[in-house]
Order: structure tokens, then C-alpha cells, then sequence
């Protein structure tokens, strides 16, 4: 193969073993190709939406028949190239992520989002990777993903061979568990289709009896509107009262339905340092994150992904642990003096979880 080559004359099997060589040294963790045809999964994904289990996510209504068909989102794709990319930092302990959960000081922020914003690692790989390909096979088709566009991505691992869908509903493999990104390059050039693979959740239903709102309202069926990871992130608005005490210490994501499942006890650790934890979020307690003024907030999450949320939401999720934390009898370092010295000057949205906080019953 050389860069005078063009795609139609590409030994298609041999550019597909180059292609997983050189993934790995852009450091991703796995590589399968699939094609654009999804089948059944566009029918669940629209039995999803018209049950409004997507909640305020509006994109995902808005965008849905681009998702069922990655070739409309993208005229002339015939495959779609699939990878992941660990994000497990050498530094996580699953067992300490259990005892800072049972500690209502802390400050609990999902795993993932610790590091620098993965859309970001993610896409310059993924760019840099396409560009590689077309100097190997020549000028051809193709757009990259990462959580970035209407994509059933897990959907397109599935059945491209890189895991299997967990009753949680993300992808699992044996080699890696659950933690990993997902990220894709829609090609028009017809490399050879992996398999799929079988699921191996057996009768295993540990992330469903775990879930702190039974969010997986069972199995393979997640209801968004109960879920503490959109509740604290894609939520613009108030935290639904009924959801607030068992949130517990999370305050950013919730990660109880990996944490306990027995696939991942073959999590890959990453060498990456973009997924390093930063400004102490694995060890922050709730005050000390209470304290950030907004300035702090834009400047310690620059280039997180935690940033989108924005100053208001933040807050808004620490006041409920903040206020389970009071409920839990907890009034370590003046709890409740630092919740009623931000009245003042708290947005209406943060000003009603400050005064539910205050107003739990120790």
C-alpha cells in the first residue's frame, strides 16, 4: 500500500490489520468496523422517545431519524470504524469509590469526567487517525465522532464486535469492562465487517438492584428522567424532590451501576494522562467545592467536561448533598452556615436546593 494508492484499489484485508496497528499507537484501546444498518435499534430508540424517557434531552427527539441511519447523517458512508479509548486513571480504586460514596462529606464526581474533556482527547485522535488513512489509501469520504452528533454509538459497537450491551445498557467486553469512550469515522470505502459478539451478563442483574433512583427500570431499559447522571448534568432545571435524597454525595454523574459490576474488575487502566484526576476531584469534600467562587469554577474546569454545566448547575447539585449530608447528622466545618451565607447571593435556581437543603430534618 502506498499514498499514491486510491480507495477502490486498497487491498481492503490488509489496510484492515493496519488499521488496528495504528490505532494503538494513537492510543486507542480497540477497533472493529461495522456497517450503517441498525435494524431493530431504531425502533427501540423511537418506543424510547414517544415514552419521553429522554426527558429534556430535546436533541435526541429532535435528531432521531439521522440516528436510525448513520448514512443520512453522512451521504455515502458504507461503514463506520469504531473505537474505544480506556479512561480508567492508574490512581481509581474501586473499593475507595465505595467508602467516599459512604462518606456525606465528600464530594462523589463520576470517574470520567475527572480528566481533561474526553470530546476533546477523543475527536484529535480520531482526526489525526483519518488523516493517517488517507495518506495510506488516498483521498476518501469520512467525518469523526465522539459523543458529538446524532450517533447510536453503542449501538454501532455492539455490532461491530466491541462489546456486548449491558443490562445498564452501556457496552461491556471481557477484556476492559465498561470503562472506555466510544468514538467513531464514517468512511465511504467498503472495509470487511467484524462480528458481533454474545452477551455475557447471564442472570446477573447487579446494576439494576443498585441503581440509587431505579433508573434501569429493567434490563436494557433506562428511564433518563430517574437518572442521577442527566438529573446532575443534561437537567437544566430543578432536581425533582423525589430524586434529591438519593442522589447522596454525587454531584457531577453517578457511576454506582459500573462500580458494581463484576465485568469490570477487568478494567483497563489508561496510560494517557488527559484522564488523570485534576484539582483534586477524587478526594474533594462537598465544602471545599462549595467554596469555589464562579471564577474558580470556569478556571479549574477549563478543558473538563464538567465546564458545560456551567457555575449554576454546579452548585445547584453540591446544595443537595450539601443538604444530605446535613440530613445524614453531619455538621462538620459548619455545613449549614456556609449553606445560608450563599443565600444572599445565590440565583434563584441554587436559592430553592439551599433552602430545601436547610430544611432536612436531621
Amino acid at each position: 500500500m502506498t499514498s499514491s494508492q486510491t480507495p477502490s484499489s486498497v487491498d481492503h484485508t490488509h489496510i484492515r490489520e493496519w488499521l488496528g496497528e495504528q490505532s494503538k499507537k494513537l492510543g486507542f484501546d480497540g477497533l472493529r468496523i461495522t456497517d450503517t444498518h441498525l435494524g431493530v435499534a431504531s425502533e427501540r430508540l423511537n418506543e424510547w422517545l414517544a415514552e419521553g424517557r429522554h426527558g429534556q434531552m430535546e436533541y435526541m427527539a429532535r435528531h432521531a431519524q439521522l440516528r436510525s441511519d448513520p448514512s443520512l447523517l453522512v451521504p455515502s458512508t458504507v461503514r463506520v470504524i469504531c473505537v474505544t479509548m480506556n479512561y480508567l486513571s492508574p490512581t481509581i480504586d474501586f473499593d475507595s469509590e465505595w467508602q467516599r460514596l459512604a462518606d456525606p462529606t465528600q464530594a462523589v464526581v463520576s470517574v470520567y469526567a475527572r480528566g481533561r474533556d474526553y470530546h476533546k482527547v477523543m475527536r484529535n485522535r480520531l482526526q489525526e487517525f483519518a488523516q493517517m488513512i488517507e495518506r495510506q489509501i488516498g483521498s476518501f469520504g469520512y467525518r469523526v465522532f465522539t459523543d458529538s452528533a446524532p450517533l447510536m454509538e453503542v449501538e454501532l459497537a455492539r455490532k461491530a464486535g466491541l462489546g456486548w450491551r449491558g443490562k445498564h445498557t452501556l457496552l461491556l467486553n471481557q477484556q476492559s469492562g465498561s470503562t472506555f469512550f466510544l468514538g467513531e469515522i464514517l468512511v465511504d470505502v467498503p472495509l470487511p465487517i467484524d462480528q458481533e459478539v454474545e452477551s455475557h451478563c447471564g442472570t446477573c442483574q447487579a446494576c439494576i438492584d443498585i441503581c440509587p433512583t431505579q433508573a434501569i427500570t429493567a434490563p436494557y431499559q433506562l428511564d433518563a428522567r430517574r437518572c442521577i447522571s442527566y438529573l446532575t448534568i443534561e437537567n437544566p432545571d430543578a432536581i425533582p424532590v423525589e430524586f434529591r435524597r438519593s442522589m447522596g454525595n454525587r454531584i457531577y454523574g453517578c457511576d454506582d451501576c459500573q462500580l458494581i459490576c463484576p465485568w469490570n474488575k477487568f478494567a483497563q487502566r489508561t496510560a494517557l494522562p488527559d484522564f488523570a484526576e485534576r484539582h483534586g476531584l477524587g478526594k474533594a469534600s462537598l465544602l471545599e467545592l462549595w467554596s469555589w467562587t464562579e471564577s474558580q469554577f470556569e478556571k479549574r474546569h477549563e478543558g473538563s467536561a464538567i465546564r458545560r454545566i456551567g457555575y449554576s448547575r454546579w452548585r445547584r447539585n453540591l446544595a443537595v448533598a450539601l443538604g444530605n449530608a446535613l440530613a445524614s447528622g453531619v455538621e462538620q466545618g459548619g455545613i449549614r452556615d456556609a449553606l445560608s451565607a450563599a443565600l444572599d447571593s445565590a440565583d434563584p435556581l441554587v436559592v430553592e436546593h439551599i433552602e430545601w437543603a436547610l430544611g432536612q430534618p436531621v
